[in-house]
């Protein structure tokens, strides 16, 4: 630095004379989060206190404030008005008390804002890293939109920090593009990770179903995207494309997780544009080259994100609404964060080939109080995700997938994840709005909340593997393809009835259950792709009077002789046993010989009479 100092004698000013250089009405760029010049902001709010008619008018534009904010501060409002492209909690009430600005836009396309002078840059207060023997300085942990600012700014004023990592990629500004320079070594700005509690452990879990190897992930910040991350550890060959890095990700690299090499574009790198972490994640940045950030028009804009095979895009929101447009930037009429980079991520994985977009919120706010899905989106809230960028929706209590679905699909899907203490009101109000049936049915409190725990996988005696589970209120469209996809003959066996439709109000009997009084379970299969397909369906109704259960079940005609209905008798047994029931009944054909066989070989006691060409079955279980 002293060398810099002889051959640049001119940057390197008193700090009265460099912040005498910033005009009435100039228009400042602050660095973002944990690259904000801690140094200079402190003194530009000093100079303007003891010079308080130096500075009148000048707008502040940033993104994201996580330190000292003092031109929002109201001694300072005929000095400093405050603009910022996403807020933060330093900010929060200044926006919305009117003493400060909030622009609404994809962060994506904020540098060209700069380059084409719609928003003019005066003057940029920036943080880099000391100069190398080349005299280039990294901007480190801020590129974002701060290299636009530089690059367009009439004046830059750089405070060289030797705490600021030396990052890779398109970070770097020569100290000849740099005005005057303040030097000022001091630690960063953290952003300490958020310690997950069971509940985000639970969506972080749901959302690592989703998430395969070979993906390449974005993921934001806070107690969930942490535990997601965390939940990521049994993956292999993650990429990270992304606009923030965070501790969880740089763990992950550490561990070998994500190691970049199944990306489509830039292949080996981990690409982010900027990174609010502790220091231990600075130190790892520093001057490692398998990190490279870019300026967030690259690593935002849709077109790039959507050249990513297999991009996962992994956000939260505010709340969401029974049609599956959401809110991330504002509760009703009161400004909250931003749209941020959320929006560019979302779509641009959607238009990814094997793209997926996840939404994970808590299925609450405010204690339990207030339900984060609602009926429709509160009156003033922005959309920051249209219907059609969310593929699927996780809370604490399990996965909606709403790609291609209608809207009654969506409100039955998100319904059955919401809180319990909020579903009742869910179904009414979807009944009064038309989204759903004016008769769909709902089973209120514990008897009908879905019992995941019943979700098991098994492997049937023909080597297939299927999932078996509880039959979900959101399911009825699914049973519904799977009943008329069933031939004439395996329809008559099960419901010994030449009857044929499969209308709604006989569906709603098997997805509409009091899970403590019958079960239903579902046989599925999953292909390579990923596809879920439906083989079978088991089910048992409990007789009070007996304390025994009615059996059946249905096995898809191409998916017969596979094993499937032995499996699903099986853990229909297991459940039932499990409830303290003493047998099964049921009413099987004469000439359903494949049944027969599945409930003798089954380890039954069984008596069995015949009635006009069908059997009765009376079946106790053996010890």
């Amino acid at each position: 630095m002293a060398k810099m100092r002889e051959r640049y004698p001119d940057k390197f000013l008193p700090e009265k004379k460099i912040f005498a250089r910033i005009r009435r009405g100039a228009h400042l760029f602050i660095g973002t989060g944990c690259g904000e010049p801690q140094h200079l902001v402190n003194m530009l709010a000093e100079y303007v206190r003891s010079n308080p008619k130096a500075v009148f008018d000048a707008e502040v534009f940033h993104v994201w404030t996580l330190g000292v904010a003092p031109y929002a501060d109201d001694k300072f409002q005929r000095n400093f008005r405050h603009n910022s492209f996403f807020i933060g909690e330093t900010t929060r009430n200044a926006v919305n008390e009117g003493l400060a600005d909030y622009t609404p836009i994809f962060l994506s396309q904020v540098p060209d804002l700069f380059r084409r002078g719609f928003i003019p840059i005066d003057v940029a207060l920036v943080q880099t890293s000391p100069p190398d023997r080349n005299g280039y300085m990294s901007l480190g942990v801020s590129v974002d939109i701060t290299k636009a600012a530089v690059e367009k700014a009439a004046l830059v004023i750089c405070q060289i920090n030797a705490s600021m990592p030396r990052v890779h990629g398109d970070t770097f500004i020569h100290i000849d593009d740099v005005d005057l320079a303040v030097h000022c070594d001091e630690p960063l700005l953290e952003y300490a990770p958020v310690i997950s509690d069971e509940l985000a452990d639970q969506i972080g879990k749901y959302v690592a179903q989703l998430i395969e190897d070979g993906d390449t992930i974005q993921v934001g910040y806070g107690s969930i995207p942490n535990a997601i991350l965390v939940n990521l550890e049994d993956k292999k060959h993650l990429g990270v494309h992304t606009e923030l890095v965070s501790d969880g990700i740089v763990n992950l690299i550490k561990k070998g997780i994500v190691d970049n090499s199944m990306k489509t574009l830039d292949r080996g790198k981990t690409v982010a544009t900027f990174c609010m972490g502790t220091r231990e994640t600075y130190e790892f940045l520093d001057d490692n080259p398998s990190i490279d950030f870019r300026t967030i028009d690259y690593t935002n804009n849709p077109l790039n994100i959507a050249q990513q095979r297999n991009m996962a895009a992994i956000n939260s929101a505010l709340e969401i609404d029974l049609t599956g447009q959401a809110s991330a930037e504002s509760l009703g009429k009161v400004f909250y964060s931003g749209i941020g980079g959320q929006a560019d991520f979302m779509r641009g994985a959607v238009l990814a080939p094997g793209g997926k977009t996840i939404l994970a919120l808590p299925s609450t706010a405010e204690g339990g109080e207030v339900s984060r899905i609602l009926p429709m989106i509160r009156e003033g809230a922005g959309v920051t995700l249209n219907r059609g960028d969310v593929h699927y929706v996780v809370t604490e209590y399990g996965i909606a997938y709403l790609h291609g679905k209608n809207v009654r699909e969506r409100a039955m899907e998100l319904i059955a994840i919401a809180h319990p203490d909020f579903r009742s009101w869910l179904i009414e109000e979807a009944k009064r709005n038309n989204m759903i049936y004016k008769d769909q049915a709902f089973i209120p409190g514990k008897a009908g909340e879905y019992p995941e725990e019943l979700e098991i996988f098994r492997g049937t005696a023909s080597g297939a593997e299927i999932l078996l589970r509880p039959v979900k209120i959101s399911d009825e469209p699914l049973l519904k393809d799977f009943f008329y996809s069933l031939s004439d003959k395996s329809l008559y066996r099960r419901f010994v009835s030449t009857r044929q439709d499969m209308p709604h109000d006989r569906l709603q009997e098997l997805v509409i259950i009091d899970y403590s009084k019958e079960m239903v379970i579902l046989a599925m299969l999953q292909d390579e792709d990923g596809v879920e397909t439906l083989a079978g369906v088991g089910q048992y109704s409990v007789n009070e009077g007996t304390h025994t259960a009615e059996v059946a079940f249905v096995v898809k005609d191409e998916y017969q002789d596979m094993g499937i209905g032995t499996e699903l008798l099986s853990y229909l047994t297991q459940l039932a046993k499990r409830q303290g029931l003493h047998g099964f009944t049921a009413e099987v054909l004469a000439e359903n010989k494949p049944m027969m066989h599945v409930f003798e070989k089954a380890g039954f006691d069984i008596e069995k009479s015949i009635t006009s060409n069908v059997y009765e079955l009376i079946m106790s279980f053996r010890d």
